[in-house]
């Protein structure tokens, strides 16, 4: 009896705990993403045009495929896409975790052991580029106007999430593409709770020196910033 009771006693505990994390976790996702980091930025009028873009859930970072700073066609390469098509003018990168790239293509898909994974940090990472010809400013499609400068600070931070092999990007082989113009490349770093894709996009716009949450890990806390 004695050992049934302090048994219940240990997983009351114990749940109490995992409550008082969930709550914890969710009040600061709340609050943090809230509170803005270069607020104050002077805004060019004129400059490059970046894109911060939204599917809802996932955010990406969208950039010119050519400027003076880069070519990022000789990086991320026209011939990995399906369609090979060379006359896109946009190019967007999207970090995130690679069991939920390559095994999920809807939630219906999702495995314990992939959101497991994921959430821990136990799973490697995998960056989605994604050509476009045009973009469209709504809702879910900010315009951000950069300096040069902060136009590099943003290439170096892009580069440096890629995992490299001989100096080049490292193309993951794989037939879970999402469409025509899409591929995947091995990438740096673990996806958990306290670091998801929106908080990759985040650390990229604080990169460039643009407005961002003190931190996020969903695509509105930044999205409230670009209201």
């Amino acid at each position: 009896m004695k050992t049934l009771k302090k048994s219940l006693k240990v997983l009351f505990k114990t749940l109490l705990g995992i409550i008082g994390f969930i709550l914890l976790y969710v009040v600061a996702v709340l609050i943090l993403s809230r509170i803005p980091v270069n607020a104050n930025t002077e805004k060019p009028k004129q400059g490059i045009e970046i894109y911060l873009l939204s599917n809802g859930v996932h955010t990406d970072i969208v950039v010119p495929i050519k400027s003076e700073t880069i070519d990022w066609s000789e990086k991320v390469q026209f011939q990995h896409t399906k369609a090979k098509d060379t006359t896109a003018n946009y190019l967007a990168f999207g970090w995130g975790d690679k069991g939920f790239y390559l095994n999920t293509p809807t939630w219906a898909d999702l495995k314990f052991s992939t959101a497991f994974n994921a959430a821990s940090g136990l799973s490697t990472s995998a960056m989605h580029c994604t050509f476009y010809k045009r973009l469209t400013e709504d809702e879910q499609c900010k315009k951000i106007i950069i300096t040069e400068q902060q136009y590099e600070q943003l290439v170096v931070f892009i580069q440096d999430s890629f995992q490299m092999k001989e100096e080049e990007a490292m193309k993951i082989e794989t037939d879970a593409v999402y469409g025509n113009h899409d591929i995947f490349y091995e990438a740096k770093g673990s996806y958990n709770l306290f670091y998801t894709c929106n908080t990759w996009t985040n650390s990229a716009l604080k990169a460039a020196d643009q407005t961002a949450s003190l931190w996020t890990v969903y695509d509105k806390g930044i999205l409230y910033h670009y209201q």
